[in-house]
């Protein structure tokens, strides 16, 4: 029985290996196979679904009956259902969307514009890479524009066709819709102003209050302060050597005038802005004019709530001067007050100029302070008091592990305003600006941990987080087209979507060492008025809610604030490492 036994395990043993060996040498021939014929397939079932789309179109009886639209749109449905991975699946997709959109114009029904925007955003968001995904978000626009009349939300759709897809054949297109709706709008704004004063003139006016500036020899940050919004131009007049001026830039403030108590004269000096001055233009326009000694460059954009319009002047890279020094804040107003530097690192050798001298100095911006709590509940528990310990402790570690400079914006209970954060990591030429936040939510269970980046709202809750840090109203976060179209003239948001994800895993992966239920809410993307113009990789990070039992006790404990501290440093350094590693070739 034994010998019987062993030699049918051999046997079995041969029939195994006899079987091993055909599924070796055929299942690769069987699954290349099966892989040809499923894109044969694909491209079968395309030019069948063509010749349905050619015949409705061609027929102006069929065109009339709705059976025969959606038998056309369902075989390109099902190419895209049956065939995802095939290079027919996006163009699939947008074809289907094609055909709802023209299906709409017969019908009239709402649910058919809101099938094809279903369609080409999952071709956008699925398959980016294809040559179709910027006809796809074009279309969007072309929804919004021209059937749902919603101008604002077609200039967003079309910016992001110029935004996400910079090599795309409607690129052109794109941007000749964004100049046409950006005149739109202007009108727009117009008409309603025109009819506000109507209705009593002198409340139209809108007050200049003050005119700030913190400056350096090579950038500099102007502020005009406003009671209301106003529409304005500006330009940039050059320099005449018969009349003695020099070059400048002047801004018109429409439907403003100038109050009495400002100092409309202010001496600026610093190699880049002689001074600036402010002046009743006409009777309805104010002109704010800055007198430059130097420029490389300018942009102008405008904030809410209140309303103030933000010049930033930058001295060209060529002349820029050497600064041995940390730059000291100059303003009117004194606004150093509360602010200190960070003491300098040590000389010798730190790890950041060990990884390619790429990130030497970081500023931590601590949010809200002073009058502003930020969110806050009963018992004094308030989000300034948070993020400034955090703050402090994050910086220690950054100094410890990395080596790098770190200055904070506030290192006590003071307010800033938004723009002045942002101008203290211009001037301090910071090479990474990382804001710290607490959120809050009406729903207590709500939880969870989120980094941003600047660029265009992703999701609506994403609308409601910026509307809230930025002090503003969401009304106001849909109708930011300056803002918007200073996204173009960010280079940093690629660096700065790479620093996010690396900070966002940095902090869930070390807080999931020591705490369970640590929800991860992911990277996402915002118009953050602190952000904007910052001339350096930059994030905000939302920390937890405050509004959820379990993350405010932790989020009041020193123990998680160290923890979580230690998982940005360690998100941080691993952007370095990234950084390295490109500049070795790696």
């Amino acid at each position: 029985m034994r010998e019987y036994g062993c030699q049918g395990t051999t046997r079995h043993f041969i029939y195994g290996l006899i079987a091993l060996i055909f599924i070796v040498w055929f299942c690769p021939l069987k699954s290349g196979l099966a892989i040809n014929k499923s894109q044969k397939n694909a491209a079968l079932y395309l030019k069948k679904a063509d010749r349905c789309r050619t015949l409705l179109l061609r027929s102006s009886k069929r065109k009339k009956y709705r059976h025969y639209w959606l038998n056309c749109i369902r075989r390109y449905e099902r190419i895209a259902s049956s065939y995802p991975d095939s290079k027919e699946a996006p163009i699939a997709l947008y074809r289907a969307g094609r055909l709802y959109t023209s299906l709409y114009k017969f019908s009239g029904l709402e649910r058919d514009l809101e099938h094809a925007l279903s369609l080409y955003q999952r071709v956008v968001e699925k398959y980016a890479h294809h040559s179709v995904a910027d006809d796809a978000q074009y279309r969007i626009g072309e929804i919004y524009y021209k059937y749902k009349k919603d101008p604002a939300k077609a200039y967003v759709e079309f910016l992001k066709v110029d935004i996400k897809f910079p090599s795309g054949d409607c690129r052109p297109k794109a941007r000749k819709m964004l100049d046409r709706l950006a005149v739109k709008l202007r009108k727009k704004d117009v008409i309603r102003e025109t009819s506000g004063a109507k209705e009593g003139a002198s409340k139209v006016l809108g007050n200049v209050k003050d005119i700030r500036h913190w400056s350096t020899p090579n950038y500099t940050r102007v502020v005009i302060d406003l009671d209301r919004p106003v529409k304005y131009e500006h330009h940039l007049l050059r320099q005449d050597p018969r009349s003695k001026k020099p070059k400048r830039i002047y801004i018109d403030l429409k439907g403003a005038r100038v109050s009495s108590d400002i100092d409309s004269q202010i001496p600026i000096k610093d190699g880049l802005l002689h001074r600036a001055r402010a002046a009743q233009y006409q009777d309805r326009i104010v002109r704010v004019v800055l007198d430059l000694e130097s420029i490389g460059g300018y942009k102008v954009f405008h904030l809410y709530d209140p309303f103030r319009i933000v010049v930033d002047v930058k001295r060209s890279p060529a002349k820029e001067e050497k600064i041995l020094t940390s730059p000291k804040l100059t303003t009117k107003r004194r606004v150093r007050k509360g602010i200190r530097k960070a003491k300098a690192p040590d000389k010798a050798v730190t790890l950041a100029r060990q990884l390619g001298l790429n990130v030497n100095r970081i500023v931590i911006d601590p949010g809200h302070g002073g009058k502003d709590p930020g969110c806050y509940l009963g018992r004094g528990i308030k989000e300034k008091d948070i993020v400034l310990r955090l703050a402090k402790i994050l910086a220690k570690k950054i100094r410890k592990r990395l080596g790098c400079e770190v200055i904070l914006t506030r290192t006590k209970d003071i307010f800033l305003p938004l723009e002045r954060r942002t101008a203290i990591a211009n001037i301090n030429k910071a090479d990474l600006f990382i804001s710290l936040h607490v959120n809050a939510h009406r729903k207590r269970w709500v939880s969870g941990i989120e980094t941003y980046y600047l660029n265009m709202a992703t999701d609506e809750r994403a609308v409601l987080v910026a509307a809230r840090e930025n002090a503003t109203t969401q009304k106001n976060i849909s109708d930011l087209q300056a803002i918007l179209n200073d996204l173009l003239l960010n280079t940093k948001i690629h660096e700065s979507s790479r620093l996010a994800y690396e900070i966002q895993k940095g902090m869930v992966s070390e807080l999931k060492k020591r705490y369970r239920h640590i929800r991860s809410l992911g990277v996402k993307q915002a118009p953050f008025y602190v952000l904007i113009g910052a001339q350096m990789p930059s994030v905000l990070i939302e920390t937890g809610f405050l509004t959820n039992p379990t993350e405010r006790r932790r989020l009041l404990n020193t123990v998680y604030e160290d923890r979580l501290a230690e998982g940005i440093c360690k998100g941080i350094k691993r952007y370095i490492d990234s950084i390295n590693l490109v500049y070795q070739g790696g």
